[in-house]
């Protein structure tokens, strides 16, 4: 590291007592001479040759070889002799006798009279001078320089390879050439690491010390390093950029591959076994279980389908993330990428959308048709059961569920042609995209199937009707024969009633004639109420025995009806005569009485005949013979009219009035005694 009074590169060959191979001092030598520059060299070289370990005969093999390893730049060789001085005489001789042939100078001196050739300040202290040298630090960092160089030139090399490769003309080309080159021997950022490294320790012993503080200048071959080090870092980086932008492009395209390659695999598999696995599913079942099964198939064939669309949702969002990018030169491939599995993806879910669709409308109107069908099953079992109601109230209310029962069929009916019509307006709409096949023959069974049910349902439903028809018709004939009974029945009791409103309310026979022809006229006008009440229960009884043959039934109770209305009616007919009987008898009584105690006792002659009188005793007393006779019916049974305080106040309203014609008759009889007294 130190430098001659001509500034010249002082170089320094150690000796040793061991036997110094020449070839390895050759090698050493023409490594050392390398590392200056050219400017350096042109200013020559001294050469200090260490002698003072060595023997004579290798100190001047040493110096003949500089003749030949370093040739017109030598200009002194100082060797350094030692204590024991050799043979004067002879060393003096050879290097005088060989000075013109070398063509440098070759002095001997000792290392204390070095000093008068070269500064102390450029010899190390084994020469007493003051340079600072460690050698195995200049060594270990010759090395790693070395390394440096030569990692770094061969990954330039690599990466200039690589980079230049990716600049050729057509993609499979850049393609080929990435492939053959793409990782270099050894990593870059550990390279410009170490070049960094290497370079700040070149750089800071600039202006550090050495160990014991002294600053020197660093080597000529240091300085030389730096701007080495630094063009190749410079260099370094710039390949290693490019090389990050072609792995940039390759991870890229790389990406681009993988995600189509990806899409092609979703597409194909879309379009292929999953679009086959819809088109053999087709049918949409002929009952609820049929189509649950259906249905069950369905959701495995879904799930297939659905690690599909997930892989659909990654790829389309890494797409979605490289658009982002903004690389323009794959944007149009990308996008056309995004269509086309945007387009399979979607028509696949629309296909799966739909036939799940159909299957849940197939399920329904399965199920819809079961509901209706049980109905019409029991609909059916109740109509097939005969009628046996205990009352009119009992046939209202199984007729009204009956019609409620109707009803509910006509609405699962008209339910069930609307969930039919849903169906099969889908059935019709499948050939829109119908798997890429004729699906005609195949919807045809599906429609011919809907259409079955819907018919047969119809049918089913339309001889319930019927049958409902002619049980509703039944039923009203029955509530009516209920209706006929019980109005017959109440007919019976209106007509006790009137019976025994007779016999206990109807027993005054009036004051006068007047008053009991009022009470006659109205005693026929009661007779003609229970004469229609008896009629109407006799037209109620023939309807009944009609509306039983029509029912082909008998009667659970005009059978004791009629009968007892007959008997009613007998027993009114006779007390209703001898109401009758006494009423006459009674205005007869008081029309005699009344017009002979009305009549002149000046007209004598209207009294010729006294038996008008004893007439009407005659006929006071046999009304008053009937007020205590009681009235017998056709079955040997008695009954009175009244009470019997009722039955002696009438009596005695006769008997005052035949009191009253006996008196008469006593003043008839004795004309010359009428005063007013009398």
């Amino acid at each position: 590291g130190g430098k001659d009074r001509r500034s010249g590169l002082i170089l320094t060959i150690p000796l040793c007592l061991e036997q110094t191979s020449m070839d390895e001092l050759s090698v050493t030598l023409d490594y050392l001479l390398s590392i200056p520059s050219e400017k350096c060299k042109a200013r020559g070289f001294t050469v200090i040759v260490d002698g003072r370990k060595s023997q004579w005969n290798v100190v001047k093999t040493v110096v003949l070889m500089l003749q030949n390893v370093v040739p017109a730049e030598v200009s002194l060789v100082c060797v350094v002799k030692p204590d024991e001085f050799w043979d004067k005489k002879v060393t003096h001789f050879c290097f005088w006798k060989e000075k013109d042939r070398l063509g440098f100078e070759v002095i001997l001196v000792s290392a204390n009279k070095l000093t008068r050739y070269i500064e102390p300040c450029q010899l190390t202290e084994d020469f007493g001078g003051t340079l600072t040298y460690d050698h195995m630090d200049w060594l270990n960092k010759r090395l790693v320089f070395e390394k440096f160089t030569k990692e770094s030139t061969s990954l330039l090399d690599e990466l200039a390879l690589i980079n230049n490769g990716s600049d050729k003309g057509t993609q499979q080309e850049r393609e080929r050439s990435i492939d053959l080159n793409f990782l270099p021997s050894v990593d870059p950022e550990t390279v410009l690491q170490t070049g960094h490294e290497l370079l700040s320790e070149l750089q800071q012993r600039r202006f550090n010390g050495s160990d014991g503080g002294v600053s020197w200048s660093p080597m000529d071959d240091e300085l030389l390093a730096q701007p080495q080090v630094m063009k190749l870092l410079d260099s370094l980086r710039e390949q290693y950029t490019r090389y990050q932008e072609v792995c940039r492009q390759r991870s890229k395209r790389t990406q681009l591959e993988e995600i189509q390659q990806k899409v092609m695999q979703v597409v194909n598999w879309l379009e292929g076994p999953g679009s086959e696995q819809l088109r053999t599913q087709w049918g949409i079942g002929d009952s609820i279980r049929a189509s649950q099964a259906l249905q069950q198939k369905h959701e495995e064939i879904e799930s297939q389908h659905s690690e599909w669309f997930a892989v659909y949702v990654e790829l389309n969002q890494q797409i979605a993330a490289l658009l982002n990018a903004g690389d323009e030169e794959d944007l149009v491939e990308l996008k056309a990428l995004q269509q086309q599995l945007s387009d399979v993806c979607y028509r696949q879910a629309s296909q799966l959308e739909f036939r799940q669709n159909l299957l849940q409308a197939a399920l329904e109107f399965h199920s819809v048709a079961q509901d209706l069908s049980q109905q019409l099953d029991g609909l059916l079992g109740m109509l097939c059961v005969d009628v046996a109601p205990a009352d009119g109230a009992s046939i209202q209310q199984t007729l009204k569920l009956l019609e409620e029962k109707l009803k509910s069929v006509d609405l699962g009916l008209q339910g069930l042609r609307e969930k039919g019509q849903s169906l099969l307006d889908q059935i019709s709409n499948q050939a829109s995209w119908a798997y890429g096949k004729d699906v005609t023959i195949e919807n045809k069974e599906n429609v011919d199937h809907i259409q079955g049910v819907m018919e047969d349902m119809q049918l089913r439903k339309q001889r319930c009707e019927d049958m409902v028809d002619v049980r509703r018709l039944k039923m009203l004939q029955m509530v009516q024969l209920f209706k006929c009974e019980e109005d017959a029945a109440q007919a019976v009791e209106w007509l006790s009633e009137l019976l025994d409103a007779l016999l206990k309310t109807h027993i005054r026979l009036g004051d006068d004639a007047q008053e009991t022809k009022v009470l006659l006229e109205k005693h026929r006008k009661f007779v003609d109420v229970a004469q229609s009440t008896y009629d109407y229960g006799r037209q109620l009884l023939q309807a009944t025995v009609v509306l039983c043959q029509s029912l082909r039934c008998t009667s659970r109770s005009s059978g004791d009806t009629l009968p007892r209305l007959n008997r009613v009616w007998k027993q009114f007919t006779v007390t209703s005569e001898e109401r009758v009987h006494r009423l006459e008898t009674a205005v007869a009584f008081h029309s005699s009485a009344e017009k002979i105690l009305q009549e002149c006792p000046e007209q004598p002659e209207a009294f010729n005949e006294m038996e008008q009188f004893d007439e009407i005793e005659a006929v006071g007393k046999s009304l008053l013979d009937r007020l205590t006779v009681p009235v017998v019916y056709p079955d040997g049974s008695e009954q009175y009219f009244g009470s019997p305080s009722d039955m002696a106040s009438a009596a005695e309203h006769i008997r005052e009035k035949m009191k009253l014609v006996s008196l008469k008759k006593q003043q008839l009889r004795q004309p010359e005694a009428s005063t007013p007294e009398s």
